[in-house]
């Protein structure tokens, strides 16, 4: 069963990463954070918002050719993962996924359905057809 956690719109990249901030404040040690949205939609930005939370002062960059990236020395280690080259468990084996022992972002999850643990949150960022920097951004408790 769904539920849903956040509900906001975003103007700024700004206002995304706040919106981020926000949100980790719920995390604990073991969450998994799916995020979805096009290319340019916002996910890094919210999860610069999240890692702010607990890796303060981190630079978080885009994992698109590293497929990880990992930050400690905070709160609690926080990884972030761009999952859209990956096609198998093996893939995710080899950039040490199943060793992760903290909070996990992930991008393109829709590529790596097995790689979903049974309860995640689900982020969904959508562009507005209306306003150049608006976006619906959407968090969603998933239970399955």
């Amino acid at each position: 069963m769904d539920r849903l956690i956040v509900k906001k719109v975003s103007r700024s990249e700004e206002e995304t990463e706040k919106i981020g901030a926000e949100f980790a404040s719920l995390l604990k040690k073991g969450d998994f954070i799916a995020l979805s949205g096009d290319l340019g939609a916002g996910k890094t930005a919210f999860v610069r918002g999240l890692c702010s939370t607990f890796c303060p002062g981190a630079r978080v960059c885009s994992p698109t050719y590293t497929v990880m990236r990992s930050y400690e020395g905070g709160v609690c280690p926080f990884y972030h993962f761009d999952m859209y080259r990956i096609t198998s468990p093996e893939d995710l084996e080899s950039v040490g996924f199943y060793d992760c022992d903290g909070v996990i972002a992930a991008e393109w999850c829709e590529n790596t359905p097995y790689a979903l643990p049974k309860e995640y949150y689900l982020v969904r960022i959508d562009k507005s057809e209306d306003a150049e920097n608006e976006r619906a951004v959407e968090v969603t408790l998933r239970k399955g």
